[in-house]
């Protein structure tokens, strides 16, 4: 008999409309090219709900919505994340994560007769290691730490975090990322992907966030975005998507960062 096998997703879209119209084009295109069953969302905007129209173009019936906390923070809107799945959830839950007003998201779905807790969230803001960070996976690992040792987990995410970091590395202690366990390697990165360019802003941003954190002129890219797995799951192909621009555009991607996939199996 063949092991059930389940097919995730992740992706920051990017709170930001400028370009929604064209970008949430693309984003569709490729999400429904690969038909996840599930799919982590970061950065939806709101009150528009911008994960809504996504699972409505793509045949998604359940979502469960997790809007962050209000942050006094300027330049940031009031946004969240979302989870869309083909398959009912049994139990939705969401964690307060303590600081940046952030919350991450887990839901509970049957697998061919098998429980799978799928877990989604965008994590601390800040170039390089952050005790914030650490902290909220800590309370990350210690709200999973209440789900039956035999059920699998999949995390999802745009941790904010690089491979090196201590909180990445924390994570490794209980769970597996997909990418690396298929290539043997992260990715070169997750973002920013070259939309950043179409906004004059953003680009001075960044160059005064490589100038300050980075200590470098040359422009910053990372891996910032994965999918943990637990010991229960066998990773049977992971990829990076949504990843190509519009036709006839150089800068014009479905966000600024780069999603990921991965097709898993019980072992």
């Amino acid at each position: 008999m063949m092991p059930p096998i389940v097919k995730v997703a992740t992706i920051n879209i990017l709170f930001d409309l400028r370009d929604w119209s064209q970008r949430r084009e693309l984003l569709v295109q490729g999400l429904a090219a690969e038909q996840p069953d599930l799919i982590g969302i970061q950065e939806v905007k709101l009150p528009e709900n911008t994960a809504a129209w996504l699972a409505e173009q793509l045949g998604y019936a359940h979502v469960q919505l997790a809007p962050h906390q209000p942050v006094d923070i300027p330049g940031i809107p009031p946004y969240g994340s979302a989870i869309l799945s083909r398959r009912p959830f049994q139990q939705q839950a969401t964690l307060d994560l303590g600081s940046q007003g952030r919350v991450a998201q887990r839901v509970q779905v049957e697998v061919d007769g098998h429980p799978l807790v799928f877990c989604n969230g965008h994590y601390f803001w800040y170039p390089g290691p952050a005790p914030g960070r650490e902290a909220q996976v800590e309370r990350l690992l210690g709200w999973l730490a209440d789900i039956p040792a035999d059920c699998p987990i999949i995390a999802v995410g745009d941790f904010n975090g690089e491979p090196q970091t201590p909180a990445i590395a924390r994570l490794r202690q209980h769970f597996t990322s997909a990418y690396a366990a298929h290539h043997g390697h992260e990715p070169d990165y997750t973002c920013p992907t070259p939309l950043a360019r179409r906004n004059w802003r953003r680009v001075v941003r960044q160059i005064w966030l490589d100038a300050v954190y980075n200590r470098r002129l040359k422009s910053w890219r990372g891996t910032l975005d994965y999918i943990f797995v637990s010991p229960q799951l066998q990773v049977r192909d992971c990829r990076i998507i949504l990843d190509q621009p519009a036709p006839g555009s150089r800068t014009l991607y479905p966000s600024d960062h780069f999603g990921l996939t991965a097709e898993l199996a019980w072992l």
